[in-house]
């Protein structure tokens, strides 16, 4: 068979895909490969409806910082005074695009501004903007939920192999 199931000329099963496996993070793992890259995309409400913006982040005390713009939907996010912050989801992820190999994390949680001025200043060194807007602070997402998987080639034989030959 070829990469699409279709049968090649001399009799061999051949796959273009290699074989993975998909095996569960722990939030400790999780967190850690979140602060190993830069970049996620950041999921919350706008008029409504689902909304999602790539943005650099920062790790710090198992809490995700990112940057937010005077006028960018981000500084919208501010909940009222008796709550902890506004749900938002956080995505990052490292897949290989020839392997397919990598992990994904998704961190579900609240997140609010950060309101300390020497703490969003040291923020403002930390995460370096991508392009030149005025910058309004940083948001903290504080991490409730935290799923994630790592797809890792699967070193096991096939069960036929297993048994040698019959």
């Amino acid at each position: 068979m070829d990469q699409d199931g279709t049968p090649q000329a001399d009799g061999h099963v051949r796959s273009g895909t290699a074989v993975r496996r998909m095996r569960e993070l722990d939030r400790d793992e999780a967190l850690r490969l979140v602060a190993t890259v830069s970049l996620g995309r950041i999921v919350f409400t706008q008029h409504a409806l689902p909304a999602v913006r790539p943005v650099n982040h920062v790790v710090e005390d198992g809490e995700i910082i990112v940057r937010i713009h005077d006028d960018g939907a981000l500084a919208s996010l501010v909940a009222p005074a008796d709550v902890p912050g506004v749900v938002v989801a956080y995505e990052a992820d490292a897949i290989d695009p020839d392997t397919h190999l990598g992990w994904s994390v998704v961190v579900t949680g609240y997140a609010s501004p950060v309101t300390d001025t020497e703490e969003a200043d040291r923020y403002a060194v930390l995460l370096r903007p991508w392009v030149a807007r005025p910058t309004a602070g940083a948001l903290r997402i504080r991490p409730d939920l935290v799923t994630g998987f790592r797809l890792e080639a699967d070193t096991t034989p096939p069960a036929s192999a297993a048994r040698g030959p019959s």
